[in-house]
This record gives structure tokens, sequence and C-alpha cells, in this order.
């Protein structure tokens, strides 16, 4: 996209037009997929300076949704998330850089439960428009991969063929849309 200081400036995530999925292994033979679809978040871009933009997300656990209301139960339990001690899974980068032209990754601070670690995210410029409400907007495409381990998310049980129900890493997916602040 070239220069990108018209970009310059704070945005918040638009929920409506984003979303943030995850993705599981499942008995070794199949993937499952999810999304967290209540979440809330602001960005600062610096488009002359990339190095100087920010994000902040912060994601409801008991929003999760895998399309199956006793498995996304038992996500929200103790087994897993455990939503009703820690309600929030919360993101606060700590440092971005411009990779090449629309790529950029993004590494910050991931909170589950009690536990915070670090994760880099790797994210796309999808573009920037102007919506029919004469808000600027600008989207972003993003992946990244965890062990649910290092978040304390240890639950898992043996199958009879060898192997665990549910796998260790879980890829992460982001699509967001977010509308600049006006001033």
């Amino acid at each position: 996209m070239g220069d990108l200081t018209a970009l310059t400036g704070d945005y918040t995530i638009d929920p409506a037009h984003s979303s943030i999925g995850f993705t599981v292994r499942h008995a070794m033979v199949t993937n499952v997929r999810g999304s967290f679809p209540e979440h809330e978040g602001t960005l600062h871009l610096d488009g002359a300076d990339p190095s100087r933009s920010t994000a902040s997300i912060d994601v409801t656990i008991a929003s999760v949704d895998t399309g199956k209301p006793d498995r996304d139960a038992h996500l929200r339990s103790a087994d897993f998330f455990d939503a009703e001690t820690h309600p929030t899974m919360a993101f606060r980068s700590t440092s971005a850089e411009r990779v090449d032209d629309d790529n950029y990754r993004i590494t910050g601070d991931l909170t589950i439960k009690d536990v915070t670690r670090p994760i880099t995210i790797d994210l796309e410029l999808g573009g920037s428009a102007t919506d029919v409400y004469g808000s600027e907007r600008v989207g972003f495409e993003g992946r990244a991969e965890l062990l649910r381990s290092d978040w304390g998310l240890t639950w898992n049980a043996a199958l009879e063929t060898g192997g665990v129900m549910v796998s260790d890493k879980v890829k992460l997916t982001f699509d967001i849309s977010a509308v600049k602040n006006k001033d």
C-alpha cells in the first residue's frame, strides 16, 4: 500500500464486522473451529512509523461459540477457561513492525486466566476505505499459533487408540475491521 501516513490515528475495533477465531485438533483426526464473538478493542496506527503502533483487545470468554452448546459450556468451565472466575482474555501489544508492504507483525502479552505470556501475531493489511456513513475504516487479517498448555489450559482425555482428545496447539485467526475515531 506504500505510504500509510493517512492511516495514522486512533481506531475502535468494530465487533459487528470483526471476528476472533480458533481451530484445534479434535481426537487427532479433525479440526474443531470456534470463535469469540464478544470482544472490544482499540488500535493506534502510526503510518509513518509502524513500530509505534499499538493494539489492545479484550475478549469475553463466556461468548465462546463452537456451534455445540455442550462443548461451549465445557470450554467455559473450570476445566478450560473458568469464565466465571476469569471472564476476560486480554491482549496488550508490546511491539509492532512492518515486514513488507502489506504485512506486519505485532507482539504482545496475552492473558488467559491468571497467566500472561508473549504471543506474536502476523497481520496482513486488508485495506482502508471510507464507509457509507463517512467513517474511515481499516482492515487486517491475522494469524498466530500457541500451545494452550503455556496458559495452564491442560484438560485432556486419552484416546483408546493412543493420542489425546484435544491438541495442545491452537491456531488463532483474526479478521479485524476498525473505525477511525473522530477528533
